[in-house]
């Protein structure tokens, strides 16, 4: 596996793995994009706005992460490449490029993310009810601080 930043040519394929992804791990989420919006949103604001990075297995991307200041904003690997070690290496990648914190937002629901996140030193640090987000879906906020605890 290797990782690197993402590229405004990653677009197309990081939608499609973001949407496969998305539809395997929470199929109770409502589709409120048409891929073409997704894949410009991709495009304009995920890879052009975040650091990107992007896990592949000889030249095929296998999964992305995406931050933003101190904000995990996604975090996504292809369903046939999950429980290899990808979604770890990217958050290891995240927290070692990271100002010493992370924080970012998981749907209450995800259950399995909410467990990985945890494995991987983020503590809870609040519940919501889904208003400030696009789905209306109940979410959890995590914290990440080198060392452990909570800022």
């Amino acid at each position: 596996m290797r990782l690197r930043a993402a590229t405004v040519a990653d677009a197309a394929t990081l939608t499609g793995l973001f949407i496969a992804a998305r539809r395997t791990a929470m199929p109770y989420l409502p589709d409120l994009h048409s891929p073409e919006e997704t894949l410009e949103w991709m495009r304009s604001v995920v890879i052009e706005t975040g650091d990107v990075t992007v896990a592949e297995f000889d030249g095929e991307p296998a999964g992305f992460v995406a931050v933003v200041g101190k904000s995990i904003e996604h975090l996504y690997v292809a369903p046939r490449r999950q429980g290899r070690g990808v979604g770890a290496a990217l958050l290891r990648d995240a927290q070692d490029r990271s100002l010493d914190e992370l924080q970012l937002h998981v749907f209450q629901r995800n259950v399995a993310a909410r467990a990985f996140y945890e494995r991987h030193g983020f503590l809870l640090s609040s519940l919501h009810d889904g208003a400030d987000n696009e789905e209306q879906e109940p979410d959890a906020v995590y914290h990440w601080v080198r060392g452990g605890g909570i800022r």
